[in-house]
């Protein structure tokens, strides 16, 4: 619903404060950034070259003060390109929220937060607790969880705004969630080769995915084309802006293929993140499995397997299937239990090393861990018990376990010896086995 001339004018008025405050913050903040950047390499400059008047504890202390002053000239050079992102369209949205007190808020959501000379918020970023209350509510009784707890109150009003230039084309105010006319107006929008950020059309079910921090695990379902992808990078930008200890090098995004990757590269610099790791399952793999030349990517696969390449396409049906999980998890327990270190062994002339004890340590003090962690576990604490509390012998003790063990680290071998085993459901010869383990491309 468009709003009346009144209520256009004070808009327009408060676009323009608004516009100027953000280009005093731009130009303030080039001078600052610029400064600070100067004066850490000659800070730098001078601790190098006078580096032999330091004592170890002033070095350690300047490191300290410079490292600090660094992280804090990055969030200050983050926070101007985010400015620089939002100069032409300062925000897309606002609320008028009033409290249980009888407070009134008006917030202006942003892609990003703005304060005046005396700190005040002039825009909200729109990650920030209160803004949730735009997506999830209709106007009327509404709640939202800050830090301090649960806030009750009112929504009085949803407004939302069309800016580009810093000139106002158009503003609705809408008591439902998201304006249909601004709505199309985003889907009637030429399409681009790259996926965009949608924070001004976020539904209500998406929001809650979004800002969910309640579960450890969580797994999105919708069809194709349903915004799942979205979700997930809006999700992140989200948890960016929450976890303070997170940042884009934390997260891996698994990506079906490079062209998806190159497809979705501009949606977190535009929420004002950099983006994050992004791989494909094979690149992933081929990082960690060097037993094989290469790992078939899923593309590779589908062309032999409906090219009827394949000779046994029953035995790809079985290792794509839920029950070679449940086989595998059997056959893995029970390699595990049985695991025993079967001769006791010496390192050098005085330690002898009783093989009971070793496997104590196997199946009772370092069960909670994988098998080959109990061995890192097992080598340092031998090494730290023969010589005085030094675990430099770590790895020679590691190697003398598995040279009297009955159990191997060679990954191929263990392959094999599950699908010989009585625990693979599924008959396949000897040959066809040997042609997989042998090949030097692990078949996706």
């Amino acid at each position: 619903m468009a709003i009346n001339d009144i209520e256009l004018k004070k808009e327009k008025l408060i676009l323009s404060k608004v516009t100027d405050l953000v280009n005093k913050n731009i130009d303030e903040l080039s001078k600052v950034v610029k400064v600070n950047e100067e004066e850490l390499i000659e800070f730098k400059k001078l601790m190098w070259q006078d580096s032999n008047s330091f004592d170890n504890a002033d070095i350690v202390t300047a490191r300290d003060i410079t490292s600090k002053e660094e992280s804090k000239n990055i969030e200050k050079e983050k926070y101007y390109k985010r400015l620089k992102q939002i100069k032409n369209k300062p925000y897309f949205a606002s609320i008028v929220f009033k409290d249980e007190d009888g407070d009134i808020f008006n917030i202006y959501m942003s892609l990003t937060y703005l304060k005046d000379d005396n700190t005040n918020n002039i825009l909200y970023d729109w990650r920030s607790p209160i803004c949730s209350l735009f997506y999830d509510y209709e106007t009327g009784p509404c709640e939202y969880t800050a830090p301090g707890g649960v806030i009750k109150g009112e929504l009085k009003r949803k407004r939302q705004y069309k800016i580009e230039n810093n000139k106002l084309l158009g503003v609705f105010d809408n008591n439902l969630s998201i304006d249909d006319e601004v709505l199309q107006d985003v889907l009637a929008k030429d399409s681009d080769d790259k996926m965009k950020n949608v924070v001004n059309t976020i539904q209500m079910e998406q929001n809650k995915i979004i800002r969910n921090t309640e579960d450890k695990n969580l797994i999105v379902q919708g069809i194709a084309g349903s915004g799942k992808t979205t979700v997930a990078l809006h999700r992140i930008a989200f948890l960016l802006y929450k976890e303070k200890y997170l940042n884009s090098e934390n997260i891996l995004i698994f990506s079906p293929n490079n062209l998806f990757t190159e497809y979705i590269s501009d949606v977190l610099p535009s929420l004002g993140e950099n983006n994050t790791l992004q791989t494909t399952f094979s690149d992933y793999m081929s990082t960690f499995i060097d037993e094989y030349d290469d790992i078939e990517d899923y593309t590779d696969f589908v062309s032999r397997y409906y090219k009827y390449d394949e000779i046994d396409p029953d035995f790809i049906e079985y290792k794509q299937s839920d029950n070679i999980i449940i086989d595998m998890d059997m056959f893995i327990d029970n390699y595990v239990e049985n695991a025993r270190v079967i001769n006791s062994f010496s390192e050098g002339e005085s330690n002898i090393i009783d093989k009971e004890i070793i496997n104590e340590y196997l199946h009772n003090k370092y069960s909670n861990l994988p098998l080959f962690e109990r061995l890192k576990e097992i080598g340092e604490k031998l090494s730290s018990n023969c010589y005085k509390g030094s675990t430099t012998k770590a790895n020679v003790f590691e190697k003398l376990i598995m040279k009297n063990s009955n159990f191997t680290r060679k990954y191929k071998e263990i392959f094999k010896e599950f699908f010989m085993s009585d625990y693979c459901t599924y008959e396949v010869s000897e040959e066809t086995i040997n042609n997989m383990i042998d090949n030097k491309v692990l078949n996706y």
